[in-house]
């Protein structure tokens, strides 16, 4: 199998992303206007080295271990001739809002300092990872399943990849070939990557390869050494807004953004435009997805000119609302807390 290597290969236009290395955030307010999913264009990239081309032709997804019967290797049309599914998911990275420790709680983490934009849901196709597994037999012993990238091998730590306990893997992962109804882009993951919903981004595996199935625990430097104890994701939301927005004061406004968590459905989004002295319950129609996000939308007619903060915070099913402040975490991960966006009102 050929592999060459490649930066980012998509366009990365200003208005777009804000290029991090070798990844890419996208700016909040490229979603206004664009409906629910997060179109390929403008969908973030996280890579650990560069995205890979990989030659789809010799490509094969090797499933082996301990905790199979019988272990498969699998071709490209081979799995998109099986029985797929589609879902609506969000992918997100567990540091995304990790600037916010610094600006906001002025207690800095460190790592690629990205804002609220290192999230987008898709809807992704692709075959169950369980009826893979069933293909090469699981076993009643299998403890933990590890997928591996096709990636460059990163620093010293090999090919990333970080194992999934067994029911989470016989659950709902998907390994999808399919992004918006599009073939995978190549900084998606081409020709196959896994979608996980509701857990951090790292678990859901680009460019996979093979897929081991285990009958004891799993240990990888993407669950000791980085992202230690990290799962589900936690509550947050973001404004449809560039930062430091410039709005006229002639309104009213209708403001939009978006609310999701790893633990289940958003029921209420909160909106404060005078830095959280007041709190109005936003609106919301459409879809209200679980694994994925809810979008919402306030009126807001601005009374005078100058610099405002306008602050979102969403409850999800579970009870957990979004905190004004956030414990730090050592790595930066999980920042959930309401995040304070400027926006500066014109005469207009």
């Amino acid at each position: 199998m050929k592999q060459a290597l490649a930066t980012i290969v998509k366009p990365l236009p200003d208005q777009l992303f804000r290029v991090h290395g070798a990844s890419a955030e996208m700016r909040w307010e490229a979603m206004s206007g664009q409906g629910y999913h997060t179109p390929n264009d403008r969908f973030f990239v996280r890579n650990h080295t560069a995205t890979p081309i990989i030659d789809v032709t010799t490509w094969r997804l090797l499933v082996h271990g301990a905790g199979v019967r019988c272990p498969r290797e699998f071709g490209y049309d081979e799995l998109r001739a099986m029985p797929s599914r589609t879902l609506d998911v969000a992918i997100e990275c567990a540091g995304n809002g990790r600037r916010f420790y610094g600006t906001q709680q002025h207690d800095a983490a460190p790592g690629t300092q990205w804002g609220l934009g290192a999230i987008g849901v898709a809807r992704w196709r692709g075959v169950p990872l369980r009826y893979l597994l069933k293909q090469a037999g699981v076993l009643p012993g299998a403890v933990d399943v590890l997928p591996t990238g096709l990636d460059a091998p990163f620093e010293g730590y090999g090919h990333v990849r970080r194992p999934l306990p067994i029911d989470k893997a016989m659950d709902d992962v998907l390994v999808a070939y399919e992004m918006n109804g599009e073939r995978l882009p190549p900084d998606h993951g081409f020709p196959v990557r896994l979608v996980v919903p509701g857990w951090v981004g790292i678990a859901s595996i680009k460019w996979l390869g093979e897929i081991e199935v285990s009958t004891k625990e799993l240990f990888t430097p993407w669950n000791t050494v980085f992202y230690p104890d990290v799962t589900t994701q936690p509550v947050k939301s973001a404004f449809e807004l560039a930062w430091n927005a410039r709005l006229p004061r002639s309104g009213p406004h209708i403001v939009r953004g978006r609310s999701w968590s790893g633990s289940g459905r958003i029921v209420r989004v909160e909106v404060s435009f005078d830095s959280g002295l007041s709190w109005r319950t936003a609106e919301h129609h459409g879809q209200h997805l679980v694994s994925a996000w809810l979008p919402w939308h306030i009126s807001w007619a601005p009374q005078r000119t100058g610099a405002h903060v306008l602050m979102a915070r969403a409850t999800d099913e579970t009870g957990t609302t979004q905190p004004l402040v956030t414990p730090r975490h050592p790595f930066g991960y999980h920042f959930d807390a309401v995040v304070r966006h400027p926006v500066d009102v014109v005469i207009g």
